[in-house]
């Protein structure tokens, strides 16, 4: 412990202080205790820098940089300009929803938003109450700039296409497929209604003809469609380009052969004239009530080759399987995603106990199932891909024994007989750089297969 006498209280005072030719001395006078405290006039008096307090304090010399040019010494430089604030960001880009070939200002009536999408190259056009306009352009959905639709415009629309009779059966069914000409494209009509209301979807049919040659379709193509006899079976998704296909084999035949060429469909999609051909074509509703009794006689009508829209049930397969058994050609559509999947289809279509009758028959009718889709291409546009089965000899006996998992086995190592996969076709795209490897591995049945073939591993 430290002992001693407590420092006294003035040896914590200090003595005022200033500066004198840069070092501090006393000033005389009271030593301060809680602070400094005011020096005696005559102290003041002895500072460099002391004034009267009646005197006010000499105002402050003027920067070098205001001396005249009369004074003494060159004027100074002005002090460098200050900064200017940094430019605000520019504002975000405004994102731009609208297709480019989308005109801002709204069609004056339904025909005018057809010619939109028709010289924009947009395969649907997509209506409705409550709803902004859309098109499908490339296989995507977009919008427009024009204002939601109500019920009176809407209705003035129909009315553009449909004749009173049809308008009832809208009203009535609470749908409507059918076709309209304008002076520049046809489209399909589908109508619904919805919880918003009613709309309609309109898909554009080109006025060309599509060929064989013009869609790059392989020739196997062509030899299914010289066949005497036998069902040739289109299939894909919706979408997918199925009626322009089945158009093209239909055309080539009308080009090529003097044929009796009837067509059953829901609606008529492509117009043909007869040319070599005689071709009749007739549309469910309007040229025959019921799918099934068009089809029935139709085999009384003389007919050498029969499209058919669209098989939907056991019904209309059972008697396109009969067509092909008595002398026609039979085009036929499904809704499925593979050649082998369709060959599926087809048998499950039939219950247990009639499968090995069935089975049969399909084996000896069925001539080749062209199963396609559609992708978008890096020079963009859309581009099909094929799955192509022949029904060989070989094959047939699989069919009949209902051995499906073997046949694409076959379809990919028989490109003698004008078959190959889905696969093949997706990365012969690749290979020749019209999609690129996100693109086709996206519509693969078999992504993990097509991606070893594209890293060039077997």
């Amino acid at each position: 412990m430290m002992t001693g006498a407590a420092p006294s209280r003035g040896a914590a005072l200090r003595e005022p202080r200033r500066r004198v030719d840069g070092a501090m001395v006393a000033v005389p006078g009271d030593r301060c205790d809680h602070g400094p405290r005011s020096l005696p006039p005559e102290s003041m008096a002895e500072l460099p820098f002391a004034f009267s307090p009646s005197t006010p304090p000499p105002a402050p010399p003027p920067p070098p940089w205001e001396k005249g040019a009369g004074e003494s010494g060159s004027a100074i430089p002005g002090p460098p300009p200050l900064p200017s604030a940094p430019a605000p960001p520019p504002a975000p880009a405004r994102l731009n929803l609208e297709e480019p070939g989308t005109p801002a200002e709204t069609p004056a009536n339904l025909e005018a938003i057809v010619r939109v999408a028709f010289e924009n190259n947009y395969s649907d056009v997509h209506l409705g109450v409550a709803e902004v306009p859309r098109f499908r352009n490339r296989g995507d959905i977009v919008p427009t700039p024009w204002p939601v639709t109500d019920a009176a415009t809407f209705r003035n629309w129909l009315k553009e296409m449909l004749d009173p009779g049809q308008l009832d059966s809208f009203k009535q069914d609470k749908e409507f497929d059918g076709s309209h000409s304008f002076p520049f494209v046809r489209v399909r009509i589908n109508l619904l209604e919805t919880v918003q209301g009613s709309a309609m979807v309109l898909r554009l049919i080109p006025q060309e003809m599509p060929t064989l040659v013009n869609l790059g379709l392989p020739n196997v193509m062509k030899d299914l469609a010289a066949k005497p006899k036998g069902m040739i079976l289109v299939t894909g998704a919706t979408g997918s380009g199925k009626s322009t296909t089945l158009a093209a084999l239909i055309d080539y035949i009308n080009t090529t052969m003097k044929k009796h060429i009837l067509t059953i469909e829901d609606p008529v999609e492509f117009v043909h004239s007869s040319k070599q051909s005689l071709i009749r074509q007739r549309e469910v509703g309007s040229h025959t009530k019921l799918f099934q009794n068009a089809l029935r006689a139709a085999l009384r009508e003389d007919p050498d080759v029969i499209l058919i829209g669209e098989i939907r049930d056991q019904e209309t397969l059972s008697t396109a399987i009969k067509a092909s058994q008595t002398g026609h050609l039979v085009f036929g559509t499904l809704h499925t995603n593979s050649a082998v999947r369709t060959v599926e289809r087809v048998l499950g279509m039939y219950p247990p106990q009639e499968q090995e009758g069935v089975r049969r028959a399909v084996a000896e009718t069925l001539l080749g199932v062209i199963s396609q889709g559609l992708l978008k291409t890096t020079d963009g546009k859309r581009a099909a891909f094929h799955d192509i089965f022949i029904n060989t000899d070989a094959c047939r006996d699989y069919i009949m024994r209902g051995e499906l998992d073997e046949i694409e086995a076959i379809m990919a190592r028989s490109a003698f007989d004008g078959m190959q996969t889905a696969n093949q076709a997706l990365a012969k795209l690749v290979q020749e750089g019209r999609a690129t490897s996100e693109e086709v591995l996206s519509h693969s049945l078999k992504p993990g297969e097509l991606a070893q073939t594209l890293r060039g591993r077997t």
